[in-house]
């Protein structure tokens, strides 16, 4: 099974930027749609956003505005820019790559470790 390795999370303040990394452990990450979720303290995983093999973005209404998905296929690597950052976003993030439907989608990777994205007001 695929897995991922996260990087990028820091302490920032309310307004900051922040750009997470995410890379395969094996196969490439241009075989894939790929997807960002988080996960607050006592909160359950939560899908941030999406890009599938053609590039196609789709984000949840929190971080539309804010947040760019992106891939660079040549370096085997995707990426969240999260620009306008809210104590809200404060979160594990996640990379996994998933399998799309019409109304759903489903994981198709392990889960890796997550990278740490902290924002003070």
């Amino acid at each position: 099974q695929v897995q991922f390795v996260e990087s990028g999370g820091d302490l920032v303040q309310y307004g900051g930027s922040l750009r997470l990394s995410c890379s395969p452990s094996g196969s490439g990450v241009s075989i894939y749609s790929m997807a960002w979720y988080r996960q607050a303290p006592g909160k359950q995983r939560e899908l941030v956003a999406t890009i599938t093999t053609g590039g196609v973005t789709n984000y949840v209404d929190s971080v539309k505005g804010r947040f760019t998905i992106s891939r660079d296929n040549a370096k085997n690597t995707m990426y969240l820019q999260m620009n306008s950052l809210k104590p809200e976003d404060t979160a594990v993030y996640y990379c996994n790559a998933v399998r799309i439907y019409s109304a759903s989608l489903s994981v198709l990777g392990s889960w890796g470790q997550g990278t740490q994205v902290t924002v003070s007001s």
